[in-house]
């Protein structure tokens, strides 16, 4: 089976440039901001665009695409203001998604900035089910992904992710990514074959190999354990080829997609290099 690869792609001009961007690339797999991540608001998309997104995407070879959330949103944030707006940003990324027939929208858990890990992992399935509650009859998937842990940040564990799920009331509409780089910093050893199995069988054991529908494949620029993320090119960090090699052939896995959020210029030939690496750890 040939694997699902691809990377963040770059909307500037809009939405449809990613697609040509990605298969000019080659890529069969995308992610994609559907506004500014760094800004609150955005124009609400243009018919015009979203049709034109539409048809070039079925035209293309791209199996898969997952939009990614603002990185302003909190969905457990201490100050109520805050937590409001991230709430209402969330909404409207949900809307956006849904609107470009986008099925999976990935987001960081959020921060509890002091109120605790477990008041924190209320919020964070408290805001989801008003989201979901607000978009009844949508189709979007939310995507929870696994953090390395820095800072206040929630989802370093599987066991944050399973207990956000279970209290979300509509677990047909959330799903997880995990984050090769985030997991490792986070002190799940996926380096060394042995404790690769075990981290396997760990996130089966409490969230389900069903719901792991995307990874984030990025080697760490730092160590095992240290709960810093910083993402670095594949096979150049602290998890090496050895690590990458242990995924590309976890028959289990083949199914999942895989998306690069390495560092990159324009033109994105870093990603290419990339995943030229990745295709030939494939035994």
């Amino acid at each position: 089976m040939k694997h699902i690869l691809g990377a963040h792609t770059s909307t500037s001009g809009g939405v449809s440039k990613a697609i040509e961007r990605a298969e000019n690339l080659g890529f069969n797999a995308i992610q994609i901001f559907t506004k500014n991540n760094n800004r609150w608001h955005a124009k609400p998309l243009e018919k015009p665009e979203i049709s034109k997104y539409k048809l070039k995407l079925n035209k293309s070879n791209i199996q898969f695409v997952v939009a990614h959330d603002s990185y302003l949103i909190n969905l457990c944030a201490k100050d109520k203001e805050l937590l409001q707006k991230s709430r209402d940003a969330f909404l409207d990324e949900i809307i956006r998604c849904h609107e470009l027939s986008i099925k999976h929208l990935n987001f960081h858990p959020g921060a509890h900035g002091g109120q605790g890990e477990e008041e924190a992992i209320k919020i964070i399935a408290e805001s989801l089910n008003i989201a979901h509650d607000k978009t009844p009859g949508c189709s979007v998937m939310n995507m929870l992904e696994a953090t390395a842990g820095q800072g206040t940040s929630i989802g370093y564990k599987f066991e944050h992710l399973g207990k956000i799920i279970e209290l979300v009331e509509q677990k047909n509409r959330m799903n997880v990514c995990i984050d090769t780089a985030h997991i490792f910093a986070a002190g799940y050893n996926i380096k060394d074959e042995s404790e690769y199995e075990k981290v396997i069988q760990n996130f089966d054991d409490i969230i389900g190999l069903d719901r792991l529908d995307c990874f984030h494949i990025n080697d760490s620029k730092k160590d095992l354990g240290t709960r810093v993320d910083r993402h670095e090119h594949i096979g150049k960090g602290f998890i090496g080829l050895e690590g990458f090699r242990n995924i590309m052939n976890d028959k289990r896995l083949e199914r999942v997609p895989k998306i690069l959020e390495t560092p990159k210029g324009k033109e994105q030939l870093e990603d290419l290099e990339n995943l030229k690496v990745l295709n030939l750890l494939i035994k």
